[in-house]
């Protein structure tokens, strides 16, 4: 495993940590500032700036990208079928633009709640369908423009609103089937908010290898957790083992950035100088 003690080079801010105090290019500059050598901007954040200007930013400020967020949410009814698989194709062409190392997926939960304005649906059997027949259509432009899927797999309460795919296991499932030649066409990006839970974990991250771990995110899970969408921890301040996964997933080869993604109404009220500088911190204390 990597030695992060002192050294923050493999540390990637995911600009949501901070989306609340600044436009993206403040955030850009502030990473600067603190030395951050990548950034997982989001969507809305690119548009409202603009693609050409955030990619020119970005590259002023010699930044790398440790992802793209985010595609996904596929599961549609017919009538918006087409606009979930063009949307996603644009988030490609998005991400090919700014020198993403993957498109991050949060593949959708019931279509009613992915796609509004789709007919209402309990089956989350043929959502889990609908996302496996989307990311197949999507795979050849991905390809073409060689921009790595990496589905993301949510914790389970999540399964509704924004992800029926819950496990590592599901996510390397539609892998398998959709990639058996393990080209790292699809992989998974793993979230420790999402995954620390399963006890399946340590197997499945050896299972997907070096070449379908695209994607490594942190924060820490609170005890309580107030709000199971906004309360995310900072890294040591909940009950997650994070260096032990860190661990497992470094032994696949994994040589990528750490990833601190943290949604949290608490940290959002901070200076974004201030939860920069703690990212840097507890990586080096804590992950």
């Amino acid at each position: 495993m990597r030695n992060l003690v002192g050294d923050h080079r493999w540390l990637s801010l995911n600009t949501a940590t901070v989306r609340k105090q600044g436009s993206l290019l403040e955030i850009i500059e502030a990473c600067a500032r603190h030395s951050v050598r990548a950034i997982d901007p989001w969507r809305d954040q690119v548009a409202a700036v603009g693609l050409d200007r955030t990619a020119k930013a970005v590259k002023d400020a010699g930044l790398e990208l440790s992802g793209y967020c985010r595609g996904g949410m596929l599961t549609a009814d017919t009538e918006h079928r087409r606009e979930a698989l063009d949307d996603n194709r644009r988030a490609i062409d998005e991400a090919q633009a700014l020198g993403a190392p993957c498109l991050v997926l949060v593949v959708g939960g019931l279509p009613q709640y992915s796609r509004p304005g789709s007919t209402p649906s309990k089956d989350i059997w043929d959502a889990q369908r609908e996302v496996e027949d989307a990311i197949a259509s999507l795979l050849d432009y991905a390809r073409q423009a060689r921009m790595p899927l990496a589905i993301e797999p949510l914790h389970p309460m999540f399964a509704a609103d924004r992800a029926c795919v819950s496990t590592t296991r599901q996510a390397l499932d539609i892998c398998d089937r959709l990639d058996p030649e393990k080209s790292g066409a699809v992989g998974v990006a793993l979230d420790v908010y999402h995954v620390w839970w399963d006890f399946e974990l340590r197997e499945q991250i050896k299972r997907a290898g070096k070449k379908r771990l695209h994607a490594f995110h942190v924060c820490d899970w609170l005890v309580p957790t107030t709000d199971m969408l906004n309360d995310r921890g900072m890294m040591g301040d909940g009950v997650i083992d994070i260096p032990r996964i860190r661990d497992a997933v470094e032994a696949q080869g994994f040589a990528g950035y750490v990833e601190v993604e943290i949604f949290s109404n608490r940290w959002w009220e901070r200076p974004m100088d201030e939860v920069i500088r703690t990212c840097i911190e507890r990586l080096h204390s804590v992950v």
